[in-house]
């Protein structure tokens, strides 16, 4: 269970690298970029499909499972940047970072879970660092003007925990099927492109380097790595541990040199560290062997 909560959270520092990527890819409309990326996160996918075993190339999925991974990917992607159009984008961006503390809560409501109060209370923690991060320690202005587009953000959360929690209750589907949730994704955001907005392609190397850093890293292999985390991994330690997220991508920004280091983000990350550690308090205290005897337990869980 660790290895796979160590794989999830690789997911998290890949996901860090996706502001300044996007910064770096100049003005492509989202929904291109969406597009691009999603397509050579597809071709991920497909390399990695030339050393898997044949009996999970050709297992048959459920129809559900095509439904959830869809609508996950696709489906977050959408409504976030519809509630970008609609909304400020702090307060809609926070919205929608709602979803570890979704997928902490979420989970206890399984068969045979439960939730503890390290659980919550570490996630708490993470989203008051996360506060901090994407308000930059000012305070927050929810207008009701703004309501349609922070709904559309509160439909991103819900989304996305949804189908981490739901993704569980299928082990036994390989995640090479990310390949064809991220083909479908490509497809249906080249159609939203076209439909409305105008093409920019990026210009020079230097932006076609970062849209292919994008498409290999957080918008490819991280959604591979997020599915082996929730599949098989603690998904309430890597809930919360998720809040890292937006830490270490301003981190990554101040050592770019594209932000400033303060102690707002210092104490941003006493909150987030603090608070993954708190919740995976459960991991630190058990023995190898209860460790090993709980994952199994859960995975049975998870396929009942």
């Amino acid at each position: 269970m660790g290895r796979a909560t160590l794989i999830g959270f690789s997911a998290v520092a890949m996901w860090a690298l996706l502001a300044l990527l996007t910064d770096a890819s100049g003005k492509v409309p989202p929904f291109l970029l969406s597009a691009i990326t999603f397509s050579i996160g597809t071709g991920v996918g497909l390399v990695a499909r030339l050393f898997m075993p044949a009996a999970d190339k050709n297992q048959k999925i459920p129809p559900q499972v095509w439904l959830i991974g869809i609508a996950g990917l696709f489906g977050y992607h959408f409504f976030y940047f519809t509630a970008l159009r609609n909304a400020p984008a702090v307060e809609a961006s926070l919205i929608a970072y709602l979803w570890p503390l979704l997928i902490v809560l979420g989970w206890a409501l399984m068969p045979g879970e439960r939730l503890a109060w390290n659980h919550v209370v570490g996630a708490l923690l993470g989203l008051a660092g996360t506060v901090l991060i994407v308000t930059k320690g000012g305070g927050l202005a929810f207008d009701a003007q703004y309501a349609f587009g922070y709904a559309m953000a509160a439909v991103c959360a819900v989304l996305w925990s949804s189908y981490s929690l739901l993704s569980r209750r299928f082990p036994s589907v390989p995640t090479s099927i990310v390949t064809w949730f991220c083909a479908a994704t490509a497809v249906l955001s080249l159609a939203c492109h076209l439909a409305l907005e105008q093409t920019v392609l990026p210009d020079g190397a230097g932006q076609w380097l970062a849209v292919l850093g994008l498409g290999l890293m957080p918008v490819g292999a991280a959604f591979y790595a997020w599915d082996i985390g929730v599949k098989r991994g603690n998904i309430q330690v890597l809930g919360a541990a998720s809040y890292a997220a937006p830490l270490l991508s301003t981190l990554v920004l101040i050592a770019a040199g594209v932000a400033e280091p303060s102690l707002r983000i210092l104490a941003a990350c006493v909150l987030i560290t603090g608070g993954a550690a708190l919740a995976a308090k459960s991991l630190f205290q058990r023995k190898p062997a209860e460790t090993e005897s709980g994952a199994k337990a859960s995975e049975n869980g998870a396929g009942a």
